[in-house]
Order: structure tokens, then sequence, then C-alpha cells
């Protein structure tokens, strides 16, 4: 009963110790209103993310076929219009004001594309294969922009720093308690799985968020989301799909299903741009089955 009784402390020691981590500011997510609990600024966070913008760009070869750059530019820019137009109506324009967009087309057979906070998104030539057209390329997009409007890469960093501590404050609590040297380990083994279990899961809620604010984005700058159905389906047939305990991305499946059911809401922003849609010019992917995902942030 006496080990019982300690283990349970323990347990509720490490969960108050987990909870006084949980300090900081919080925000609430444009369009999805979820709160989110930031121990970053956006200052920290832009400058991190701009020196690695520009080490990447420094080693990145520029898209040569100037047709597809310019659509990418073209549509990057309708998509920032409307968000920043949207952000300014919506009380926040203080927010609007940090973003310096960027679009850039780079030479990678990658079926891929990644956002870095303030507005620094990179396409890889071998996505546009898979979008065809300007609306789906449009869905990508918006979905890279609402990386950066939701403030995700703050927040994994924030989530980083709590786990961190967390971890540390479980250690010395599991040595005040008098644990043998083995139970500490399996106490830091079992925090950390934790960590990484929830950690996964939230990833899977933003990249859910970016997709049904991505949705809203593409429809507000006049491209109809209901194409986001059949290109989520094309990058389904591209390789393995997403899921699984420890992804930070849902299935395709899922994605799909999700996506389906935000479509009325999205429709409800759609109104036809004037200007009509064009497909991508010639770009072959060579990479087969290569990786599919759309990542939120630097390049690994």
């Amino acid at each position: 009963m006496y080990r019982e009784m300690k283990s349970v402390k323990l347990f509720l020691l490490s969960v108050v110790a987990t909870l006084l981590v949980g300090c900081g500011t919080t925000s609430y997510v444009p369009i999805t209103g979820r709160s989110q609990n930031l121990l970053v600024s956006d200052e920290e966070v832009l400058s991190l993310s701009n020196q690695q913008y520009q080490q990447y760009m420094q080693s990145a070869k520029p898209s040569t076929n100037a047709a597809n750059t310019a659509m990418v530019k073209r549509v990057g820019q309708n998509l920032a219009t409307a968000v920043v137009s949207y952000l300014n109506q919506n009380g926040l324009g203080a927010d609007a004001q940090k973003y310096a967009w960027e679009f850039n087309l780079v030479q990678d057979n990658q079926v891929n594309a990644f956002c870095m906070p303030g507005g620094k998104i990179v396409v890889y030539e071998g996505l546009l294969p898979v979008t065809q057209d300007e609306a789906s390329l449009a869905i990508v997009l918006g979905h890279e922009i609402a990386h950066a409007v939701a403030k995700h890469s703050a927040e994994r960093l924030s989530n980083a720093y709590k786990s961190q501590y967390g971890a540390q404050i479980v250690g010395v609590v599991a040595q005040q308690a008098g644990l043998s040297s083995g139970t500490q380990q399996l106490v830091a083994l079992g925090t950390s799985l934790g960590s990484q279990l929830w950690t996964s899961g939230f990833s899977r809620k933003q990249e859910s968020e970016a997709d049904r604010m991505g949705l809203i984005f593409a429809a507000m700058a006049g491209y109809d989301p209901q194409v986001a159905v059949t290109f989520w389906q094309r990058m389904a047939q591209q390789g393995s799909g997403g899921g699984g305990l420890f992804s930070d991305h849902p299935s395709d499946a899922t994605r799909v299903k999700n996506i389906q059911s935000w479509l009325p809401e999205a429709q409800q922003y759609y109104k036809p741009a004037a200007t009509t849609t064009t497909t991508t010019s010639s770009s072959k992917n060579t990479t087969g089955k290569s990786s599919k995902t759309i990542r939120i942030s630097s390049k690994k």
C-alpha cells in the first residue's frame, strides 16, 4: 500500500509540475478560434525563421521554368492579399503587418512544399504535376499560409520547451521520491513516450487545422475549394498515407473525409475570380513515390 501511495504521489507531482510549465501567453487561431499557449514571441520566431530561410535559399536552385514560377507567385500573392484583407477586417491588422510574403519555386523533384513563419513559402517542382492547375495549387498554398497565420511553428517550439522542462522536473521528482535508478529510467522512458505521443497528436491537429483554414483562404482568393478532394486523392496515389499512433499527419482517407465535411463552410467564402485558371506547364516528377507530406516549417 505504501508503494502504491508513493506511486500516486509521484504521478500527481508530475502532473502538477507539467501544469506549472504551462505559462506564456494565450492567443486564438483565426477562423477556428482554437486557443493556444505560446512561450515564444513573434519576434523570436521570426528571427529564427529568417535566418533558416536565408540559409536555405542560398543553397536552393530556383526553377528555370518562367511560366510555373510566375504561376506560383501569382497564386501565392492572390492568397496573401485575401488573407491580409481578412486579418485587417477582423482586428488582426497588427499580425498582418508582420508578414513579408515570398513565394518561390525551386528545383526539387520531391512532391512537397514548406512554409516558414512570416510568410516565406517554397514549392518544389515535383509538386506541380500533382496540383495540375492553379486552383489545386491554391489549396496547397492556402494550407501553407494557414500554418503561418495559425502560428503553428511558435506553438511547436512552445510545446518542445514544455516537454523539455516537464521531463527535467519529472526526473527531479523521481529522485526526491527515492525511487531506484532502474525505476527512474522507466519513468523517464514513459515520460518520453508520452511526450512523443502528445506532440504527434498535436501535429495532426495542426495539419487538420491548416487544411480547414487553407480551404477557406483559397475560397477567399477566388479558387474553388472543391478541387481539394481530387487533389488529395491524387496525393494519396503518390505513396503511403499518413496516420498511425506516432504520425504527425492524418491519413489520406481521414484528410479527404474532413475536407468534404468542411467544404460547405468554405463555399460560403467562395466568389469565383474573374481570371481563368491555367494548368501547370510541363514539369516531370522523376522520383516515383517520393515524400508527399506538406511540411510546416524549415526544410529538414
